[in-house]
């Protein structure tokens, strides 16, 4: 059996700020308001949601032998978390700036896995970051760590919504499981629906990937184009306008530490790289994701630079 406490002192010795442990069981009710928000067709461009619903809502079911959720989250607010100049043509999502989450994560993942090992030579399990059907932001609900807010991201009380997750799925039970964490603290507030400039914020935490500036600048491309207000990789404006981000602190774990200032770079810095410059000054950081070309479109679809 898993002992809890040691597995909350384990996460936190690895680096995460949080750390929750749930039992693995069916989210029903999860599963349906997402069967409803394909339904809707709000999945756009994004295919590959209409896949493994199933698992998706059921770790049993992703990993056959699953017990337990470990649930873990970085906080990674940055000096550009804080947003841009109005004027800027050339903004970046505040997490790009940083190392490949999923790569930091996934190292961090596999060492507390092999650590729990350690006092556990039976345990069995598998790492999980951001890549697999699991619905990973109501796992940290589950796991206490916060609540959905009204732009559909996980809220913690201590730093906002500046957090990437990671899970482990393991094979055996705990001792004891966390308490999920009850009802929203956002209130009557509704900044984030109205500093969406494009609307794609809509009621019952639900999103419009099709109206989404972070879906249009990195996923594929949905059908209708719509202004990217400047944005050239992701959009943190929901995040900005968000009051619970307002006194959250900076980030504290090193590997989180950007690796380069996207306020520095205006849309000439960008045009002036080329393929090999843009894979040695980011090849570790997000933006390798959309790659160069992509990025330079968006600069372009997103209008004129302003004087």
């Amino acid at each position: 059996m898993l002992d809890r406490q040691n597995i909350l002192k384990a996460a936190a010795d690895r680096g995460f700020d949080l750390c929750g442990v749930v039992p693995c069981r069916h989210l029903a009710e999860n599963e349906a308001r997402f069967r409803n928000w394909l339904s809707c067709g709000y999945q756009s461009s994004l295919g590959y949601l209409e896949r493994n619903t199933e698992k998706r809502f059921d770790p049993r079911l992703l990993v056959e032998s699953a017990r337990t959720a470990v649930v873990c989250a970085v906080a990674y607010k940055n000096r550009a978390s804080g947003g841009y100049a109005p004027e800027c043509r050339t903004k970046v999502a505040s997490y790009a700036a940083a190392c490949d989450y999923h790569t930091t994560l996934r190292g961090m993942l596999h060492g507390l896995l092999e650590e729990l090992r350690g006092a556990n030579p039976d345990l069995r399990g598998r790492v999980f970051v951001d890549t697999a059907p699991l619905a990973e932001k109501q796992l940290a609900v589950e796991a206490g760590l916060g609540w959905i807010g009204r732009q559909s991201l996980l809220v913690t009380p201590q730093y906002g919504t500046f957090v990437v997750l990671g899970e482990l799925l393991l094979d055996q039970e705990a001792d004891s499981y966390d308490t999920p964490f009850a009802g929203s603290r956002c209130g009557t507030c509704r900044r984030c629906i109205e500093a969406c400039p494009t609307g794609a914020i809509l009621p019952d935490r639900m999103i419009d990937t099709g109206r989404c500036i972070a879906c249009h600048t990195i996923e594929r491309q949905p059908d209708t184009p719509i202004g990217l207000n400047g944005w050239i990789f992701g959009c943190d404006t929901c995040q900005n306008a968000c009051p619970w981000n307002d006194r959250t602190p900076q980030h504290r774990n090193p590997s989180f530490d950007p690796l380069f200032d996207p306020r520095s770079m205006d849309a000439a810095a960008w045009r002036e790289l080329n393929e090999e410059a843009f894979a040695e000054r980011f090849g570790r950081t997000p933006l390798m994701r959309s790659g160069l070309q992509r990025i330079l479109k968006n600069i372009d679809d997103g209008g004129p630079e302003q004087p």
